[in-house]
């Protein structure tokens, strides 16, 4: 089902909050879409310290930084706490957890 949209061009489709889904959206970057711009892959984890632990070690093992372990909007039983990082070949992946801390 449709969970999300807004004027960005961001559509997120998904069986529920917290569960694996599809988004759409246009490259942040405002640049064409090619390797590593315009795609994302998202995992979720049951702990916000594994979203920490799994930034730390992408990072650790030559992965870059593009966007810190933290809360994504407003702290509350649906919080957004995420991190994300590019590999080596420069694709985007996001770590997240919905929940309260």
């Amino acid at each position: 089902m449709r969970m999300s949209d807004d004027d960005n061009g961001f559509t997120l489709y998904a069986t529920g909050w917290g569960q694996p889904g599809i988004a759409v959206t246009r490259p942040y970057d405002g640049q064409p879409t090619h390797a590593g711009n315009g795609h994302m892959a998202a995992i979720v984890v049951d702990a916000r310290a594994k979203v920490d632990g799994v930034h730390a070690k992408a990072i650790a093992l030559g992965g870059t930084c593009e966007g810190p372990p933290g809360v994504r909007g407003d702290e509350g039983d649906q919080a957004f706490y995420a991190a994300c990082f590019r590999d080596l070949d420069g694709n985007k992946l996001c770590v997240f957890r919905i929940g309260p801390a």
